[in-house]
Order: C-alpha cells, then structure tokens, then sequence
C-alpha cells in the first residue's frame, strides 16, 4: 500500500508541471491586455510602461513563467490587478466556500445516485429500471442555470421558504453552519447535484448488473446466502468505482461551478473566475485556475490511494 501511494505520488508531480505551464499559457494567449481593466483610457505610455514593469509583463514569456512559478512555490500567487489584494487570499475564500457547495451536492448526488443505479441494476428490464434510467438521464441532461432559476421561482418567489441569492445571512460567505446559513446552501447544492446523481446512478447501474452475472454470485446464493448477504457483496464490489466517481465529481464541481454561483451570488471560485475574466485579471485568474487545477489533480491522487485501500485488486492492476 505504502509503495502504490509513493508510485501514485512521484507520477502526480509532473502532471502537477504540466498542469501549471497550461494554466500560464492559456491567459496568456486570451485576446487583449489585462492591463486596460485597471489603466484609464488616456494612461500614458511611462504609466503603462511602469504598470507593465509592475507586473511582469514587460519580460519573455520563459521568464515570466520561471518567475510565476517561483513564487507560487513560496506560496506567493501576485497581487489582483483589480483589487490590489493577494491573490491567496481571494483564492483561499472562495475555494473554501465553493468546496463547501461542491461536497454537499457531491453528498446528494452520490446518495440519490447510488441509491438509483442498485434499484436500476437490481430490477434491469423493469418499469423500476426505465423509471429510475428516465431520472438519471434528466439529471445529465437538464442545464444547471436553468434548473437553479426553477428552484428559486418556486421555493423563494412563491413559497417564500428559502433565499434566492448570497452566500449567507450577511451575503459575506461566512461560515456558520447553523440554519440560518445552510439555508442559503441548499438551493445551489442542489441544483448542482442533479448531474453527479445522474453520472453515478448510470455508472452504479451499469456496474450492478455486471456484478450480478458473475459467478461468485450465483455460488453465494446456491450455497444458501440470504438476499441481504448476497447484496452486501454486490456492494463491496461496486464500492470502489462509485467512490471514484464520486471524486471525480467532485473535482469537477469545484471548478465547473461558475453558472451556478454566478445565478445564486455564492461567493466561490465560479463567481470569482467570472469576475477575473471580465475584468481582465491576469493573476487572479491564474492563480484561481492554478489551485482548482493542482486540487483535482491532488483529488485523484486521493480517490486512487482510497480506492486502492478499499479494492487490493486495483493496486495490482
């Protein structure tokens, strides 16, 4: 086990490097100059000139990732071009409270999911199994937006039972987890969990009713084991690959939330993604792909060693 997560590990770190020099080099080649956001229209050219100086952005493009990627080695991701601010700071925030979303929609969709894809995979050929295939597939296929301005016609407009918009009771996003806070949580989590449920449902199905064919189960219940003892292996066995998916959604969660917290104002990386692109901050931005990139990659270091520690089968593969 030790050794399998030291081999996970030395292969993550040059996908780690790879993952940093992509990051540098898709803002750098958006159209326009980041500086235009903050320089007014009639900056002069010894102004542009020292702002660019500032920032970097007068050296080669080598030597501007050497030295970006120095400084995020000391944990140093810049300055905001628009608010002045360190750019850590910013991330750290909003990572926090996107990962907050992002793991309670995951919890949702991987209950909801699992729960749908063992009825689907147990009852294959059945009105169960078309019934519960019909929900997974509305879960993939409904758009997040869409569904979220739904949720809050309903339950905010009319029902009045839950807020439409913020990140809490002061709109800060500060964390409480009390009522008046998980409140404004539950409208974008779930909204953000129709897809994850629909994912795992289709994959727990698929991987189910694959289980089920196999010998070993036919030998269990010939040698007299209860339906329930049969289910547990059936169980066991699909553990690892829902666990895997579940990972990997939530890694995608994280990063691929910009439409729903920028419709429910949740103050996460989505919502600061979406207000570095439009007003052009390059370290922001950077530093904001940078990390949501590294956690995934990390993510799936993690979910390998968990998966591996639950299937020994896997470490040998």
């Amino acid at each position: 086990m030790l050794f399998y997560t030291l081999k996970r590990f030395i292969l993550t770190v040059p996908v780690a490097i790879g993952v940093s020099l992509v990051c540098f080099l898709l803002v750098h080649l958006a159209p326009g100059d980041p500086l235009t956001a903050v320089l007014p229209t009639d900056a002069s050219a010894e102004l542009q000139a020292q702002m660019r100086t500032l920032y970097g952005f007068d050296k080669p493009l080598p030597v501007q990732y050497g030295l970006w990627i120095w400084r995020v080695l000391h944990g140093d991701l810049g300055q905001s071009i628009a608010t002045g601010r360190p750019v850590i700071s910013e991330v750290f925030n909003a990572v926090t409270n996107s990962l907050v979303i992002a793991a309670a929609a995951t919890l949702i969709g991987f209950v909801l999911g699992s729960l749908l894809g063992i009825v689907a995979g147990y009852y294959q050929g059945t009105w169960i199994d078309r019934a519960a295939s019909l929900i997974s597939s509305l879960g993939v296929s409904v758009p997040h937006y869409w569904l979220g301005m739904v949720l809050v016609i309903i339950f905010s407009v009319q029902l009045g039972w839950l807020p439409a918009t913020g990140g809490g009771p002061d709109g800060s996003g500060n964390r409480s987890f009390d009522w008046n806070y998980l409140r404004f949580l539950v409208l974008p989590a779930v909204t953000m969990s129709v897809i994850p449920m629909g994912i795992i449902a289709r994959s727990v199905r698929a991987l189910v009713g694959e289980i089920l064919t196999q010998d070993f189960v036919q030998a269990l219940a010939a040698k007299g084991l209860t339906e329930r003892g049969v289910f547990r292996h059936v169980l066991k066995n699909a553990a690892p690959t829902a666990f895997a998916v579940m990972g990997l959604q939530l890694g995608y969660l994280l990063g691929g939330s910009i439409l729903i917290e920028t419709v429910f104002s949740w103050p996460g990386t989505g919502f600061l993604l979406n207000a570095a692109i439009f007003q052009r901050d390059l370290p922001l931005l950077q530093g904001t792909i940078l990390v949501l990139a590294l956690f995934f990659v990390f993510l799936n270091l993690a979910v390998d060693v968990v998966q591996s520690a639950i299937d020994p089968r896997v470490q040998r593969a």
